[in-house]
């Protein structure tokens, strides 16, 4: 139980539906004063006093598990090393994989409990398929698509037939303070929401080039490429403007030479996209589906050829901003809701084809 709504909704539709419930909130920092607090927080100490708080409304017992040190190791320092290896990490699915359905999961299996129950919003269908929440703007079946067969055998997630406004609407009638409180945004450990900030003070300043990816010339500097992403418009700080006056964006970055490579929007286009670590629950190749390349991002259709350790896709039109170390997750439309077949962690994008 996180403090928020979906999560304290969830727990009281577990205990409705006749299973033996009990809260648990995860404390992750290692100090509590460190991470977001007021709504725009998930893991603080306000949060947890409003877990309890709605524990005790439902019913249920209620507990906090300590899991900072796992939650650094696995997800802060995870995050800090993908960004100083050039990579764009997503922390909340980072979370999910090692911390909510693997450590969560294990400490409750050890203590006799069957299952997690989360208030994500997604959907397990009655054949064990994880699919879109019907509230396609709040789905977060993305950032579960990291999930393993087994993971999602002992997950059961309440909320995916049901809209954002309905769970509040529920909370409010079970007489849940947290039935109006903000949705949680941003990165939870850090807690001013300045993330290249919080980057150079762990990895410092590593002055190094910005350049022009079709020419080579020096456009500016800049204080560590850690602090840039794929597809990334704003914070350039560029000393020489582009000829045709046309803004630039981030097209890659090289930690070996500190180098920035920036340039038109178009030069962002891919149509292959390669990656590693599949988490797959379908055949190894289909030959249409749809993947989703960033939480909340496009969806475009697809052709996916995967093997043990690596998968390919084919886009069936390009793509922007596809950047390293984000998930990418393959979605097969089906009329009772999209079913996610798997997932892997993006290594590169190219262009296999030239597009108008």
């Amino acid at each position: 139980m996180s403090g928020g709504v979906d999560s304290a909704v969830a727990a009281a539709r577990a205990r409705d539906a006749g299973h033996d419930v009990t809260g648990v909130h995860l404390a992750l920092a290692r100090n509590p004063q460190t991470f977001r607090t007021g709504a725009r927080g998930c893991c603080t100490l306000e949060d947890s006093r409003d877990a309890r708080r709605a524990a005790d409304v439902i019913g249920i017992p209620f507990y906090v598990w300590d899991m900072a040190e796992e939650f650094h190791e696995s997800v802060v320092d995870d995050f800090v090393s993908e960004y100083a290896a050039g990579r764009t990490p997503n922390p909340c699915l980072r979370c999910n994989e090692k911390i909510k359905f693997a450590a969560v999961l294990d400490r409750a299996v050890a203590l006799g409990f069957d299952a997690v129950v989360t208030g994500h919003h997604a959907r397990l269908g009655a054949d064990g398929l994880l699919r879109r929440s019907v509230d396609l703007p709040k789905d977060q079946s993305y950032v579960l698509a990291v999930l393993t067969r087994a993971q999602l055998d002992r997950a059961v997630f309440p909320l995916g037939d049901s809209t954002k406004e309905q769970v509040r609407a529920e909370a409010a009638a079970r007489g849940l303070a947290v039935a109006d409180k903000p949705d949680s945004h941003d990165i939870c450990f850090i807690s001013d929401g300045d993330t290249r900030g919080f980057l150079e003070s762990r990895l410092g300043s590593a002055p190094g080039d910005i350049v022009d990816g079709r020419t080579g010339e020096k456009l500016g500097t800049h204080n560590g490429a850690y602090g840039f992403t794929v597809g990334q418009r704003k914070g350039l700080d560029l000393r020489v403007p582009a000829a045709d006056g046309r803004p630039r964006y981030v097209l890659s970055i090289t930690p070996v030479s500190n180098t920035v490579t920036v340039g038109p929007r178009e030069d962002l286009a891919v149509d292959v996209v390669t990656a590693d670590r599949p988490i797959w629950h379908a055949s190894s190749d289909i030959s249409d589906c749809e993947v989703q390349l960033r939480a909340h991002g496009e969806v475009v259709g697809a052709s996916v050829a995967v093997t043990s350790e690596s998968l390919v896709a084919t886009l069936k039109s390009p793509a922007r901003g596809v950047a390293a170390g984000q998930a990418i997750v393959a979605y097969r439309p089906d009329p009772a809701g999209d079913i996610v077949l798997g997932s892997a962690t993006i290594t590169a994008g190219s262009r296999a084809s030239t597009h108008a």
